[in-house]
């Protein structure tokens, strides 16, 4: 039996803690449709253009991904993609308790999808998006936390380019 399975999330900007995660799931199922979500509310740095670009980028060597760019539910693009089961990633327990109110909101909303937890490898366990713009933009190196070509567009766009 083929399973496939959504990745959502902002990737504002996609790092190493993504691609770990990404990647793993790639090992488990059959498709990873990594979804990109527009997030308007979150002002993110890139526009969804410029975040599903870096991320088809940063998988290019993952054969059963694909990546799109959504704006709604992501149970929504769940069914519109035929998945049934939702990535999520946990860094710490801090996140446990979002995590799991949202999961239980999307079994509400589509009783047909379940949400599976992943931890990132502990190296990238205290990587996040909103750290590593901040970082970047104040200067700092974040060679160690995202993919090259990722770190070329944080540094263009903080005007250290």
């Amino acid at each position: 039996m083929s399973v496939s399975a959504l990745y959502p999330g902002t990737f504002d900007p996609v790092t190493n803690g993504h691609h770990d995660l990404i990647r793993r799931a790639s090992s488990l199922f059959d498709r990873v449709v990594v979804a990109v979500a527009a997030s308007p509310g979150k002002k993110p740095m890139f526009s969804l253009m410029e975040r599903v670009t870096l991320v088809r980028e940063v998988t290019a060597d993952l054969p059963n991904i694909e990546v799109t760019g959504y704006s709604g539910l992501t149970v929504n693009v769940a069914r519109e993609h035929d998945l049934k089961v939702i990535v999520r990633g946990l860094r710490a327990v801090s996140d446990f308790e979002f995590e799991f109110q949202l999961s239980n909101m999307n079994r509400h909303l589509n009783d047909h999808v379940e949400t599976v937890f992943l931890t990132p490898n502990e190296r990238y366990s205290y990587i996040s998006s909103s750290l590593v713009r901040e970082i970047a933009s104040l200067g700092g190196d974040v060679s160690g936390f995202v993919h090259p070509r990722v770190e070329s567009e944080l540094l263009a766009r903080c005007g250290r380019d």
